[in-house]
């Protein structure tokens, strides 16, 4: 390899289980291979994350996709620019409400994700409030929430204020009724249902199309200053993705996410066996075919920013835009030297 521009770096997570390729490739020394001593920073929240990462607090980050297509345009009001040369998730989040307005709103397991929008606009439509938050506004999170309502009731999807919060403060505010809903990325749904709190009700796979939630961030300044430090990042991080995704024995994995205190509830293929399965799965299938950053998943989240934040631009500037948040070269030199 190359020789490296920076070999200490600071790697910023939100404790989700699409964060595990970062724990697992430092757990299993891929960084040192590639001759990085990295620094896992675990941040309090998407913001916080975001702020570390614009401002050089971070070299890295696991970070929401449409915070890329955000900071191009100045929306996140930092403006500098990210790039992401791998995805580490593609639209894996769910909605919950809490237990006592599912069962008064007579939702059924079988209930299609327009039954259960129909059900929620009818109840706020006869007078009921309803709090319902996402992880950040620029976020899948946030946009499926909208895409939801709008199923049943476009104006209201637009109107409707929606609270944010960070993932792991979701099921404690639903707790404190501060809110009665939420949509957020696993394991937080699966931790209030095991507290008897709340009920995923519908999954974003069933409401918008599978586009990148979480990715491998860096600034665009951070990248061209250090292109073979990026190569070697992406390179470790991606043999992780691929060990995971090949591993039979998810014991080791388990241990480690809850070492981390991502996941804070005892599962296992004896005890909330359907949880143990379903958390299984998921870290298998974090990204289903292939970790490359698509164009079209940064046309779909400005395009989103037009429907839901109205920004203002034509297919033209989204097209410049789309491409600039993505670092291919690191992506095709990382996938080159994993396969070497």
């Amino acid at each position: 390899m190359s020789t490296l521009e920076k070999t200490q770096l600071q790697l910023g997570y939100i404790p989700l289980l699409d964060c595990l390729a970062l724990l697992w490739a430092k757990q299993r020394g891929f960084f040192d291979e590639v001759g990085l001593d990295v620094t896992l920073v675990k941040e309090a929240s998407w913001a916080s994350l975001r702020d570390r990462l614009a401002f050089g607090l971070l070299d890295a980050a696991h970070c929401l996709s449409a915070m890329l297509p955000a900071a191009a345009v100045g929306s996140d009001q930092i403006g500098t620019p990210l790039q992401t040369s791998l995805v580490l998730s593609e639209n894996r989040a769910f909605i919950s409400l809490s237990q006592k307005l599912t069962h008064q709103l007579k939702l059924q397991e079988n209930d299609t994700a327009q039954v259960t929008a129909q059900k929620v606009v009818h109840y706020i439509e006869q007078g009921h409030s309803l709090s319902l938050a996402h992880v950040f506004k620029h976020s899948i999170h946030h946009y499926c929430l909208r895409e939801w309502l709008a199923l049943a009731n476009p104006e209201l999807a637009q109107s409707i204020q929606l609270k944010t919060l960070p993932p792991p403060y979701m099921v404690e505010a639903l707790d404190k009724h501060v809110i009665d809903g939420f949509c957020v990325g696993e394991p937080w749904n699966t931790q209030g249902e095991l507290l008897g709190l709340s009920k995923m009700i519908c999954s974003s796979q069933n409401i918008i199309p599978p586009v990148a939630d979480k990715v491998l961030a860096v600034t665009q300044e951070w990248a061209e200053q250090h292109p073979q430090t990026l190569v070697a990042l992406t390179s470790a991080i991606m043999k992780a993705q691929q060990e995971l995704s090949e591993l039979e024995d998810f014991a080791p994995i388990l241990k480690l996410l809850v070492e981390f205190g991502i996941v804070r509830f005892h599962c296992s293929e004896e005890v909330h066996v359907d949880k143990y399965y379903m958390i299984q799965d998921i870290v298998r299938h974090l990204v289903k075919e292939s970790a490359l950053p698509k164009v079209e998943d940064f046309y779909w989240l400005f395009q989103q920013m037009q429907k839901w934040d109205d920004l203002q631009l034509d297919q033209t500037q989204i097209n410049a835009l789309g491409h600039k948040c993505i670092n291919l070269a690191a992506y095709d030199q990382a996938k080159q030297l994993n396969f070497a």
